[in-house]
């Protein structure tokens, strides 16, 4: 007997899209097929006519901030966040000024015990940890067998700042990661060419927020993608390329699947929605909105993007979620720009701001936005029982008008932060309502979830 009836909708999977109802029973897909409301009378029923139902999105790249006795409700506040958004799972990272403490940061399995302590009982959706491997700790390499033995089998590496990893330690870390079935992901930027276009701008006395997007140029990126890829092939092992921004770095990551190695790689909505061109404004705030690393790029990288993302090249949208606030973590008045928190919030509007420039522009289909918001992550992370309308997967579900629209206003969001990149934005398509294993936790657009009904992910990897 079912719990749940959806009705009448247009159910989405990477493949297709059919006219089909949806039994849940359990907090699972129990069935999809036509007229399933005859045999299922005592089942709640959700009219979805006139919807797309989509599986819930994954979002892989989010810089959540732990709770903390001074600010106790930041992670809850962007699990409701995410919710809203049709995010129904979430992968934090515990990297340096996500609140983790000094402690954690200095151990992989220290930060791994100390997130889910803090975490427990927070989150509204479900949610996992990628641990951050930094050049700051005293051997995470060796610590790596064990954190992927504990259902944490992804990490993320730095090639920049002042916590990235050396080439040699990133090398033994890629090599770690595939020789007990792991993935690492990588952000890749040249810390010497950055560094010392830096330290020209800082002599010149260029220390606006601009200059953060001109000392970080597209070859960079490109150097360090080739280069990490380089490195995975002689570690024999797979590489994830989080928040490619450029059509540079975007030709090496295609260039080595025409190869076939196991190389794969993320964009991120506003590389997608936003361009360079927000670097003019003469506005400080404005313009300290738009520092995030790596930066915005020209209107032909944001095209060459939504062309691998077509193609193939690009393998996942995800958001890069940063919940800086512009009186807090961005600082306003604005310091020299080496000092700006680089980031920006993005958790609540991963899918609309994807659908608008996507399927509302024409430029990939619904079922190729559902393949790299929901089936590929769970695919790659490990998330064998989310990520698809399908018997017998987890009921998280998102129930989606195509054809409203609205404007987008930091004051009707949810997220922890202050701002969105996305102000003013005319976005297509509502998210009416999400199910989380069967349980609805947006109901016509009201939050109808609780505080503690995500579950932390032990998560086995998925390649």
């Amino acid at each position: 007997m079912a719990d749940l009836l959806i009705v009448g909708g247009q159910v989405v999977t990477a493949e297709r899209s059919f006219q089909a109802d949806v039994a849940i029973s359990g907090g699972r897909i129990q069935a999809i097929g036509e007229d399933l409301v005859a045999t299922h009378r005592e089942a709640e029923v959700l009219d979805a006519r006139g919807l797309l139902v989509l599986p819930g999105c994954i979002d892989a790249h989010t810089h959540a901030r732990l709770p903390s006795n001074e600010e106790p409700d930041r992670f809850y506040q962007d699990s409701v966040a995410a919710a809203f958004g049709g995010t129904t799972t979430f992968l934090a990272f515990n990297n340096p000024g996500t609140g983790i403490s000094e402690e954690g940061s200095r151990s992989l399995l220290a930060g791994m015990r100390e997130f889910r302590q803090r975490t427990e009982g927070e989150s509204a959706v479900d949610f996992g940890l990628s641990a951050v491997i930094s050049g700051l700790q005293p051997d995470p390499v060796a610590e790596l067998p064990a954190l992927i033995e504990s259902g944490i089998p992804t990490a993320k590496a730095f090639m920049v700042y002042d916590f990235r990893l050396t080439d040699e330690r990133l090398f033994q870390a890629l090599r770690a990661m595939g020789r007990h079935g792991g993935m690492l992901q990588v952000h890749c930027e040249n810390a010497t060419i950055i560094d010392a276009l830096v330290a020209d701008a800082l002599a010149a006395g260029q220390t606006g927020c601009r200059h953060h997007a001109l000392t970080r140029p597209t070859y960079a990126e490109a150097e360090a993608t080739h280069r990490a890829i380089a490195l995975a092939r002689a570690a024999d092992a797979s590489v994830y390329v989080v928040h490619l921004s450029c059509a540079d770095a975007l030709a090496e990551v295609a260039a080595a699947k025409a190869r076939g190695w196991p190389v794969y790689a993320e964009t991120c909505p506003h590389y997608l929605a936003l361009t360079d061109h927000r670097y003019e404004a003469d506005d400080e705030a404005d313009l300290i909105r738009s520092v995030i690393s790596p930066p915005l790029r020209s209107e032909a990288d944001r095209q060459s993007l939504w062309l691998g993302l077509r193609a193939g090249g690009l393998d996942t949208i995800a958001s890069d979620h940063v919940p800086d606030r512009l009186s807090v973590e961005k600082r306003i008045p604005a310091p020299p720009f080496p000092q700006i928190s680089n980031g920006a919030p993005g958790i609540e509007t991963l899918l609309q701001v994807s659908y608008t420039e996507g399927v509302g522009s024409g430029r990939i289909g619904v079922e190729r936005l559902v393949d790299v918001l929901a089936t590929t992550p769970a695919r790659l992370f490990g998330l064998r029982a989310k990520g698809a309308v399908e018997v017998a997967r987890d009921a998280d579900l998102v129930l989606f008008d195509p054809n409203a629209s609205r404007t987008m206003h930091q004051a009707d969001l949810h997220h922890s932060s202050d701002f969105t990149p996305y102000e003013g934005m005319t976005v297509h398509g509502a998210i009416r309502s999400v199910l989380l294993r069967g349980e609805v936790i947006v109901r016509d657009g009201q939050f109808a979830g609780r505080r503690g009904h995500g579950r932390f992910l032990d998560r086995g990897l998925g390649l």
